[in-house]
């Protein structure tokens, strides 16, 4: 677990760093796409899950 949480930090830290330049190229993607592997198969996918439905719930109960 140890393992796998440092490489989610450092993917996360790369990810902001090409989303803060501006330009996302083909790399940077991949990058931005094991990021996301890497945080389903965390701990913190279940957070992270229930933080968007509650977002997505509260979103939706608004009346323009």
């Amino acid at each position: 677990m140890v393992i796998s949480l440092s490489v989610v930090v450092l993917l996360f830290i790369l990810a902001w760093i090409f989303v803060r330049s501006g330009g996302l190229k083909f790399s940077h993607a991949v990058i931005c796409v094991l990021l996301g592997f890497y945080l389903a198969s965390s701990s913190m996918a279940a957070t992270i899950h229930e933080g968007l439905t509650a977002t997505a719930n509260a979103v939706s109960s608004l009346n323009p």
